[in-house]
Parts: C-alpha cells; structure tokens; sequence
C-alpha cells in the first residue's frame, strides 16, 4: 500500500505483502521425501531508480512475508518493489506517486 500523492516532506507510510509459501527445506512431505527450499530471499524497494529500503531473507520468515517502512517524500516518481526467489525467479510490482 502506497499512496497515490504524497505532500513535499510528507513522511509516508509504505506496506507491501507477497503471497509466497515460503518452503524452508527442512520438511518432509507425506511419503518422507525432503521438500525442497523455495523461498523469498531478498526484498527490495526503488524510489526514483535509488534503493530506500532492502532486506535479505532465511528460512525463519514467515509465509507471505509483510513490510513496514517509512519514506520521505521528495519528488513525483516511481517506485518499485522487487521480491527475489531461491533459483533466480523475480517478482516485481510499481507504482507511480506524485508529489504536490
């Protein structure tokens, strides 16, 4: 969740959730057999093209890993949020805001 406009200065807040199970690789399935480890292993948030926020991830997070962080709003822009994935997969999202 982002606002669509923020005020110059306006400290925003940012929330951001991705549907993602999280499979840490230490369960089995019902046959015994190992689950792999799938997991979203690191989380970044560009605003304007500069990282603001970034966070690498371990098998301790939950499933649909939720952030919380604050922003300064400085300029109209872009902002995008990348999810990376064990095994190269990436997910991303944008959001364009403007500031009045």
């Amino acid at each position: 969740m982002v606002p669509g406009t923020a005020a110059t200065g306006e400290v925003i807040p940012v929330k951001t959730i991705i549907q993602h199970e999280m499979e840490t690789g230490l369960r089995s399935d019902s046959e015994g057999e190992m689950i792999p480890r799938k997991i979203i292993n690191r989380f970044i948030c560009r605003y304007g093209g500069v990282v603001v926020f970034s966070v690498d991830l371990h098998e301790a997070v939950s499933a649909n890993p939720f952030f919380e962080f604050s922003l300064l709003a400085t300029e109209s822009g872009r902002m995008e949020f990348i999810w990376e994935e064990d095994g190269g997969a990436v997910y991303s999202l944008k959001h364009d805001m403007v500031v009045i």
